[in-house]
């Protein structure tokens, strides 16, 4: 069975920040580093014998330093993705680990040449394997699965106690020196399902929006664009007090045909994009 994959995104200020801290990195596709969102809501499809990758990423640090993390560790990413990607055949847990490890030491890396005492950015990251379906995540930037009226998180939120008394300390995130606690990515894994759904957002959707109204609009049996423009107005109507990122992706039965022409398909696609 081959799978196609049908995505939607958007990346906006909120209602209050001055400046947009947050990333993305959706099938090639990023924000600069000096931004102000995108305009509406994009959308597109890929297939899964291409092994696409969709990622999130919160920055967060005095100044300027929180969007260039951000855009650092999505740049990294989409290096680390074009060179490496042949190996999502192989082992995809060992091929998060060594991104995520590569994105570190980009953010890390900038912040001790310039200096800066606080910077990093949080990130949750789906890649679609052969095999099956990876969710990564650090800090906490949320990934959610629907499928069969059903929703669930499935990231880890990397916070220290609670948050009852505003927003607690993150214990892991990408730009971690080594004087900090060694890098550990949450890394789970889920069969291929048609019809389920994978919600990556920053945390200004979800420190706006409860569990509960998330799940009232991800289970709805509406196109992904519509879903993630609903997920982003709900979120500006509650007050948009952060940056707000969105990601959504959306497993669809791909029609078979002669495999031969698919393969001769995908390689072409990715010579074009410059993989080897």
């Amino acid at each position: 069975m081959s799978y196609q994959i049908d995505y939607a995104y958007t990346c906006h200020m909120g209602k209050v920040r001055a400046n947009n801290e947050d990333n993305f990195w959706c099938c090639g596709t990023q924000l600069p580093a000096e931004n102000q969102g995108i305009e509406g809501v994009h959308s597109g499809k890929i297939s899964q014998c291409r092994l696409p990758a969709l990622a999130v990423f919160d920055g967060m640090g005095g100044e300027s330093c929180g969007e260039i993390a951000a855009y650092l560790a999505a740049e990294e990413f989409g290096k680390y993705y074009g060179k490496n990607k042949k190996y999502i055949r192989r082992s995809a847990a060992k091929f998060i680990q060594e991104a995520c490890l590569n994105m570190n030491e980009a953010v890390e890396r900038y912040s001790l040449d310039n200096r800066v005492g606080c910077m990093g950015t949080t990130m949750a990251l789906t890649i679609f394997a052969p095999e099956a379906v990876y969710a990564c995540n650090l800090g906490d930037s949320r990934i959610y699965q629907s499928y069969d009226g059903q929703f669930r998180q499935i990231s880890k939120d990397h916070v220290l106690g609670d948050r009852m008394f505003g927003k607690a300390p993150l214990t892991q995130y990408l730009g971690m020196t080594e004087e900090d606690l060694a890098l550990e990515p949450w890394v789970a894994a889920a069969e291929y399902l048609p019809k389920s759904r994978y919600l990556m957002c920053s945390d200004g959707m979800t420190d706006m929006l409860s569990d509960g109204e998330i799940a009232d609009i991800l289970t709805r049996e509406i196109p992904v664009d519509e879903t993630v423009g609903i997920l982003l107005e709900r979120t500006l109507i509650k007050g948009g007090k952060d940056n707000v990122t969105i990601v959504l992706c959306e497993i669809t039965e791909q029609e078979n045909k002669n495999p031969v022409m698919t393969w001769l398909d995908n390689f072409k696609k990715d010579k074009h994009e410059g993989d080897v």
